[in-house]
């Protein structure tokens, strides 16, 4: 058992974390070694599977990343942009596997990761599902064979907890239309629609985002013309495909040399 790889859990008591804890123990392939949460927070120490409401799982709740992380080989993380660039440069100081699903990081929270690449693997996707990333392919396929006259619409449903508009998987979705248009995504994104806000520019990826109830994630690119209409539609229903994808990363990430990653990478797409 000691000779299996192990896994730090950040964000312990979020949906996401305690999905990570429940998946990694489930699992004969890895070992959970640490979970983290911020200081402050009630479930510092404390047995993170009694926190949970279940069995003692001989983990206690740090707010310590650093000493969590140097015990580990992999670190997975779906928290919040700025917890996310300051776990990177731990991780990289203890050279673990950094499995990145935070979504709404800015282009400076994103650069701000590439030195802590030097030192260790970070594999990051706005989603862990496979079905997700064979989505983005297919989106960038078509978006290459089509021409402008397709209007581009990338519309995405979650749950009302949601923070950050759009998700990280409709902007995954919205940068492979684009670079299969050759276009960037900066200069053609139409992300507000509210009042008079005059005719769609032609050649615009446009991204609609519904929040409500605890929809899990749902996502559709529309390619639309006059007198046609394409959708490429993904719909979860189990949150543990994340999860599942997320493992599959850390493992992954093991035989890598330092450097940033993303899921087509691990599912050698």
């Amino acid at each position: 058992m000691q000779d299996l790889p192990g896994i730090v859990i950040t964000g312990a008591s979020g949906r996401m974390g305690q999905m990570l804890i429940k998946t990694v123990t489930g699992s004969d392939k890895v070992r959970l070694v640490g979970v983290v949460e911020r200081e402050g927070h009630d479930w510092v120490g404390r047995d993170v599977g009694e926190a949970m409401g279940g069995v003692a799982l001989g983990v206690t709740v740090t707010d310590q990343p650093l000493d969590a992380f140097a015990k580990a080989q992999a670190v997975i993380d779906f928290t919040t942009p700025a917890a996310t660039v300051q776990f990177a440069k731990l991780a990289a100081q203890a050279r673990a596997v950094h499995v990145i699903g935070t979504t709404g990081m800015t282009e400076d929270d994103i650069a701000q990761l590439g030195p802590c690449a030097r030192h260790a693997v970070i594999v990051r996707a706005g989603n862990m599902s496979l079905g997700v990333n064979l989505l983005t392919l297919l989106t960038k396929k078509v978006a290459a064979a089509l021409d402008a006259d397709f209007d581009i619409e990338v519309i995405e449903a979650h749950h009302r907890h949601k923070v950050d508009a759009p998700s990280g998987t409709a902007l995954m979705l919205g940068e492979a239309a684009a670079e299969g248009r050759g276009v960037s995504l900066a200069d053609v994104s139409d992300r507000g629609r509210d009042g008079i806000t005059g005719a769609r520019k032609r050649g615009d990826i446009g991204f609609t985002a519904i929040r409500g109830g605890d929809i899990i994630g749902e996502h559709d690119v529309l390619f639309a013309a006059d007198g046609e209409q394409i959708v490429l539609r993904h719909k979860a229903t189990d949150r543990s495909l994340f999860a599942k994808g997320a493992l599959r990363a850390a493992l992954w990430g093991q035989d890598q040399k330092p450097g940033e990653y993303d899921m087509l990478d691990v599912l050698g797409l």
